[in-house]
């Protein structure tokens, strides 16, 4: 019994400690086609945003990650445009990608912003503090 109330007291301890005591900042680098990577990234900033909700993230795509943002190709288009009114998470996209493939803003996902060059956006967000997270598969 003395064992079982020093596991319950651990479990106690453990789960109210679990609360965000210090906010984080964290930038995403997604570069991939790859569908399950787009569906990985939304996952990872879903349950950050979450369990981190004093936190930011910014989500920056370029290259081959154009897809993901694109209304009529995006696999994860409703749980971007979900994020849209979420004060703590950003998602943009390159504009040198987007100039490249002749995109135009009007056809990206509600709620993707746009930045004049993503690796730039990763590098001062990374020279301001804020951690890193390249999503791959």
């Amino acid at each position: 019994m003395k064992n079982y109330c020093l596991v319950l007291l651990l479990m106690l301890i453990a789960y109210t400690t679990k609360a965000q005591t210090k906010p984080i900042k964290i930038v995403f680098d997604v570069t991939s086609s790859d569908v399950k990577v787009h569906q990985s990234t939304l996952r990872h900033v879903k349950l950050m945003s979450e369990n981190y909700p004093n936190s930011e993230f910014e989500v920056v795509m370029y290259g081959g990650a154009l897809e993901m943002v694109l209304i009529d190709k995006s696999s994860v288009a409703a749980e971007i445009e979900k994020f849209a009114t979420n004060d703590n998470v950003t998602f943009m996209i390159c504009s040198m990608t987007l100039n490249r493939h002749n995109v135009k803003k009007e056809q990206l996902v509600v709620g993707v912003g746009s930045v004049p060059d993503g690796i730039l956006e990763i590098v001062e967000k990374q020279s301001e503090g804020w951690g890193y997270i390249k999503e791959a598969n």
